[in-house]
């Protein structure tokens, strides 16, 4: 038998207040702890858990960003001579994103969302590489480089594939006991949350069904090697939508022209702007200030969630909403939906989680020390 094997499973949004009150794997994984995650959505989050390093240094954070010199999507632009009706249609809109990734040879996750065609020749992409592969980062390591450097033999999911076929693919690998070091990706909790929220019955039936599935994987683990050290973490939590607000609108209202006097994106939690007169600068500025509902992120604090870009590369003005209110439409999506994240970090809701079956070290406190983990399970 091989002597050690170290299963780390990310399972997203499995956040510190989802598994409040819930059963989960108690006797299994009877070390827990709560985890901050950073600011920013997935896309900033699960950079940070595989390379230890906050999003201003792996400059992965929301998807898209003004930069109309280096803009891949000025073709695209033609599309917003069509009416919005078509092209604004969730089927045609993921078409689109499956052959510009195609065409582009893009690795990473790659989705156009509902960025408007029309100006959508002012924005670059930030993830357009596979984060899960040796030199995937925008900038640093990630813990494959590390891994391959070190000759490590491990096993790593898939994230394009659902997670029974990942799951069949770990056992695979675990029964033929060779592999030191596994990373297995479940992804769909996230989905299923965004949908029903944290309180549903729906997530501890999923809940139950991850149970039985990580019991299987301990059991054939145990199987092939003497000691089987099983980690589950997350990136984020989830938060309960109570309020939709159209920022979109307001920001209209003002009569400004979008991208003659400023431009903007528009996630679900947050509106990031970037201004091109002084006077379209100070208008927004003044309406955001007047806004209940969110707040406008000083650059001290910015600073201090490690989201102070070089050149302001994701916005000059960031306005955070509230926990719980979602802006709809935005550029992300145009219905409301029930849970969302990308919250402040200091909110209960956005709280990861960690459970494992051996006691961590006391230093890990933050979802970015779930990298220095893996590299001390793993030898890399």
């Amino acid at each position: 038998m091989t002597p050690k094997i170290s299963i780390v499973v990310f399972i997203d949004a499995l956040g510190w207040e989802v598994l409040k009150g819930r059963r989960f794997m108690d006797a299994q994984l009877p070390f827990r702890r709560k985890l901050r995650s950073v600011f920013g959505f997935s896309s900033a989050c699960i950079p940070s858990i595989l390379t230890g390093l906050m999003p201003r240094e792996h400059r992965h954070w929301s998807f898209f960003y003004y930069s109309p010199a280096t803009s891949p999507f000025k073709p695209l632009r033609l599309l917003g001579l069509l009416p919005r009706s078509l092209v604004d249609r969730g089927r045609v809109r993921n078409l689109i994103s499956r052959l510009i990734k195609r065409l582009y040879r893009y690795t990473g996750y790659f989705q156009l969302y509902n960025i408007p065609f029309e100006h959508i020749d002012k924005f670059d992409y930030c993830e357009k590489s596979d984060l899960f592969v040796p030199g995937g980062m925008n900038r640093g390591q990630n813990i494959f480089d590390h891994l391959k450097r070190a000759g490590v033999p491990y096993h790593v999911s898939n994230w394009r594939d659902p997670e029974a076929s990942n799951l069949d693919a770990l056992k695979v690998d675990l029964r033929k006991g060779r592999i030191a070091f596994a990373l297995l990706y479940m992804a769909s909790m996230d989905a299923l949350l965004h949908e029903v929220g944290k309180e549903s019955a729906q997530v501890d039936q999923k809940l139950a069904w991850y149970e039985a599935q990580l019991e299987e994987v301990l059991r054939i683990a145990a199987e092939h090697y003497d000691q089987v050290r099983l980690f589950v973490c997350s990136d984020h939590g989830m938060a309960t939508v109570h309020t939709h607000f159209d920022l979109m609108s307001k920001v209209e209202a003002l009569g400004l022209e979008f991208g003659r006097d400023y431009t903007a994106t528009y996630d679900s939690t947050m509106g990031r702007f970037w201004f091109h007169n002084p006077a379209a600068r100070e208008r927004i500025s003044t309406l955001l200030e007047q806004l209940p509902e969110g707040r406008v992120l000083p650059q001290r604090e910015l600073d201090q969630l490690g989201c102070d870009f070089e050149g302001n590369q994701f916005g000059e003005l960031i306005f955070l909403m509230d926990a719980g209110v979602l802006i709809v439409p935005s550029h992300m999506g145009v219905k409301p939906i029930t849970g969302m994240h990308g919250y402040h970090p200091d909110h209960p809701d956005s709280d990861a989680s960690l459970l494992s079956n051996v006691e961590p070290p006391n230093d890990i406190k933050a979802i970015t020390d779930i990298f220095h983990l893996m590299r001390a399970e793993s030898g890399a």
